[in-house]
């Protein structure tokens, strides 16, 4: 979507998609990969960009991915920081949304069903609601498209997801 906005569909700037491509997935696959031994607000996502510094990686990956945690203080000014904030949580939501179907499957899930499940608070009470409609809104798109959007996203990558 991004690459779209940005002209990147054009034969002659496949190159530029690709890199751009990648800095997004890249970004959403590391941006939580130091939470399961620094879990507290203390010290992810820090430690964890504190080593991707170290190894070289692009200061907006480091900064998106830093932007992804509220309480960091970074703000998060890339569309790049804004749809990994958007989507992490709900991400999250998804996946338990999918989990107690039948099937437990992402092609399962349907938008309204989520909109229903986000007003019960017990169910996957450790995904904040509150950031999942602010991500959307800095995306600047409806929430419901933004839910179907990340949807079909995952439904894309079902078996990969185990879903």
């Amino acid at each position: 979507m991004e690459a779209s906005r940005l002209g990147l569909d054009e034969p002659d700037r496949a190159h530029e998609r690709a890199e751009l491509l990648e800095l997004y997935s890249t970004t959403a696959l590391l941006h939580d990969f130091d939470y399961e031994r620094h879990p507290t607000a203390e010290e992810h996502p820090f430690v964890g960009v504190r080593e991707l510094e170290r190894l070289g990686w692009p200061l907006a990956m480091r900064t998106a991915i830093l932007g992804h945690a509220q309480y960091s203080g970074v703000p998060r000014e890339s569309h790049l920081a804004k749809a990994l904030f958007a989507c992490d949580e709900l991400a999250g939501f998804l996946t338990a949304c999918a989990l107690v179907k039948p099937s437990r499957a992402i092609a399962d899930v349907e938008v309204r069903s989520v909109r229903k499940k986000m007003k019960d608070k017990a169910f996957a009470r450790g995904v904040n609601r509150e950031d999942v409609i602010q991500g959307a809104a800095e995306l600047g798109v409806d929430l419901d498209a933004h839910i179907a959007f990340c949807i079909e996203a995952m439904r894309k990558r079902a078996p990969e997801l185990g879903l």
